[in-house]
């Protein structure tokens, strides 16, 4: 199967996050022509729904490897070249939407499954594919986990097909990821004239103390394998624009992306406790989109590694740098490892991937395929 043609098909589908518009029919549409029992999951309702996943498996027994992605794409933008939907290809390179995050890495383990399936190779290959990734991420991958572990469906491993390559395809795969906690704070306060200080209370007098309380703390100096965790303030809110009115509340919005020296709940609760201390009636809103996580090197990472070098001769960097990932709720049930195309030109204007790296991706990922089986 031309993996190149299916990403084309696969970007020409507008998939901006959550809609689906057809990505998950054409890609099940091509796993049900290899053999794939193909099982279409809708989840969730507006305005971050419904989502549209897929599960498609084929053979049975062990081993059990699985593929995974996503189907959804951020929006475009503005300031395209070209039509970021019609999958065009100008000197060598595939441009759209998606095309390096992540719809190229899905059409070459397409075509490595292809392959697979004319080897008649034992064991069960399976996909794991969402179209709630680049959205909040809540009717996606881990309401498909959760589904597929009611069926009885575990993989024994599982490779993430995100762009991990860093500069040329095979120089980089990640192994884990730092966690991610999202905190909103709001001080209240009341309303006054600043000549008349004493009949008002100014919250941004609570705000900023409790800002620099929380940048000051060290968090770590980083761990084996990742870099140190930090805290970083990405808004502040107070919408005065009088300059003769003290404001009657004042907001702010963080983020700490965090190593596996802290857990998200321990971080709530210093973030929370910080807050208090300073401003006891505010309100606090946290979300912990995930935590940090390691798949330690091994039997998969050594797959990988071992295919890379076989076809590009690179020895990947174990990597855990980045941002989130779906790979952050798969751990809970296998080892998983993310490796896919170079990433420079994710979510950018003008997104691409080199029509020979989305070649040799799918080579890349068969010959993962076959030392899994051969193994298995």
């Amino acid at each position: 199967m031309d993996p190149v043609a299916l990403a084309q098909a696969l970007i020409r589908c507008p998939s901006v996050t959550p809609a689906d518009a057809g990505a998950i029919d054409v890609l099940a549409s091509a796993l049900t022509g290899l053999g794939f029992h193909c099982t279409l999951l809708d989840f969730g309702e507006a305005p971050d729904g419904p989502v549209r996943n897929l599960f498609a498996t084929v053979g049975s027994g062990g081993p059990h490897f699985a593929f995974a992605g996503h189907t959804d794409v951020v929006p475009e933008g503005a300031g395209w070249s070209v039509d970021p939907y019609a999958g065009m290809i100008r000197d060598g390179m595939l441009l759209g939407r998606g095309a390096a995050d992540m719809k190229g890495a899905i059409a070459a383990m397409v075509s490595a499954a292809a392959a697979h399936v004319a080897r008649g190779a034992p064991g069960t290959l399976s996909f794991l594919i969402t179209g709630d990734e680049e959205g909040p991420a809540t009717h996606g991958t881990d309401e498909l986990l959760r589904w597929m572990e009611a069926q009885g469906h575990r993989p024994d491993m599982c490779l993430v097909g995100e762009p991990s390559s860093a500069h040329d395809l095979g120089d980089m795969m990640k192994i884990g990821r730092r966690g991610s906690v999202n905190a909103w704070i709001l001080v209240k306060g009341a309303q006054g004239h600043v000549a008349y200080p004493d009949r008002a209370d100014n919250p941004i007098r609570r705000l900023v103390p409790i800002l620099t309380e929380l940048q000051a703390r060290h968090l770590d100096s980083g761990t084996d394998w990742f870099t140190p965790s930090n805290l970083e303030i990405t808004d502040l809110e107070v919408g005065n624009s009088a300059t003769n009115v003290i404001p009657a509340s004042a907001k702010a919005r963080l983020n700490i992306r965090f190593n596996d020296s802290h857990s998200g709940e321990e971080l709530a609760r210093w973030i929370r406790e910080t807050v208090a201390k300073h401003a006891p009636s505010a309100d606090v809103t946290i979300r912990i989109s995930g935590e940090a996580f390691l798949t330690e090197p091994g039997t998969l990472s050594t797959l990988i590694a071992e295919a890379v070098q076989a076809e590009t001769g690179r020895t990947p960097e174990l990597s855990t740098t980045g941002g989130t990932s779906d790979a952050r709720f798969i751990r809970r049930i296998c080892p998983v490892v993310e490796f896919g195309l170079p990433g420079q030109s994710m979510h950018k204007v003008d997104e691409l991937a080199s029509v020979a790296d989305i070649e040799a991706l799918a080579r890349i990922y068969d010959r993962i395929l076959q030392s899994v089986f051969a193994q298995g």
